[in-house]
């Protein structure tokens, strides 16, 4: 069944939305607030409850300038909850946020369908594991690490450059004997760019999707929303919504948000003024 739920992605006309779980201490967003696995779990049912098609659990913080935590601790903190919630929510996808193929495996193990990568694939065991396991995966641009990335800033055409390095992993991936309906291709919204980069890369948000894959857009309560703005990081619900309405008209779409209910009623209403249009 969730397995022909991913591939029913291929065929959507309207945004699918992603729903974060942060089981971290320092996310930049709500870093603490699900840290005890039983908070994290009840909130992984409530942003199904609201809507979320896909619910995206993750134990390492990626804010700029987070430092990394080993293997076994992000395992620690990821795998019970996506245990209980593969129990709780059966028809939901549940998707695992690491870089790490040990990680990775293990959320897998525990009932999770998708790996949510930010380093496309940098771990070398990632797209074997992900191939042998009839999983999905997300793969994001993002030059060095969230320790580093945001020092990492200067190109000279960032939608051609970020473009090309998606073709490339996803190449890379379909070598890897992952399905094109498995690959999803993230442009990494905040992860190493500054402000018109960020701009720049939504609105060329069609040309990535014509590159023949499933997309995943992560605006939600980033920092260019406030630099936009002035808005503290709760107060950035409708910039983040703002920056998600190019998505209404493009196919095979995932949004990966925090607030998923305001987001669901609004892409409703938008997909339907598409239609209409």
């Amino acid at each position: 069944m969730l397995d022909e739920k991913i591939a029913a992605l291929w065929e959507l006309r309207r945004p699918v939305v992603m729903g974060i779980v942060n089981v971290t201490p320092d996310s930049f967003a709500d870093g603490g607030r699900f840290a005890e696995r039983s908070d994290a779990v009840r909130h992984g049912v409530r942003l199904a409850a609201q809507g979320a098609s896909v619910v995206d659990v993750g134990g390492e913080s990626t804010r700029p300038g987070a430092e990394p935590v080993s293997a076994a601790n992000e395992t620690e903190r990821v795998v019970p909850v996506i245990a209980a919630l593969a129990r709780e929510l059966p028809g939901t996808l549940i998707s695992v946020d690491t870089a790490k193929a040990a990680v990775a495996a293990a959320a897998l193990d525990a009932g999770a369908r998708l790996v949510n990568d930010v380093a496309a694939g940098r771990d070398p065991a990632m797209l074997q594991l992900v191939a042998a396991r009839g999983a999905a995966v997300v793969l994001m641009h993002m030059r060095g690490d969230p320790s580093t990335m945001q020092s990492e800033t200067g190109y000279a055409d960032v939608v051609a450059e970020v473009h090309a390095f998606l073709r490339d992993r996803a190449a890379a991936a379909r070598a890897a004997d992952i399905p094109a309906h498995r690959v999803f291709l993230d442009p990494g919204i905040g992860f190493g760019k500054d402000l018109g980069d960020n701009l720049a890369l939504l609105r060329a948000l069609p040309d990535l999707a014509a590159l023949g894959h499933p997309i995943v857009v992560g605006v939600s309560r980033k920092s260019f929303i406030g630099r936009l703005t002035g808005a503290a990081v709760d107060d950035r619900l409708p910039g983040s919504l703002a920056a998600l309405a190019a998505t209404a008209r493009l196919p095979r779409v995932v949004v990966r948000v925090h607030d998923v209910a305001d987001t669901v009623q609004f892409l409703t209403v938008a997909a339907a003024l598409e239609g209409a249009a």
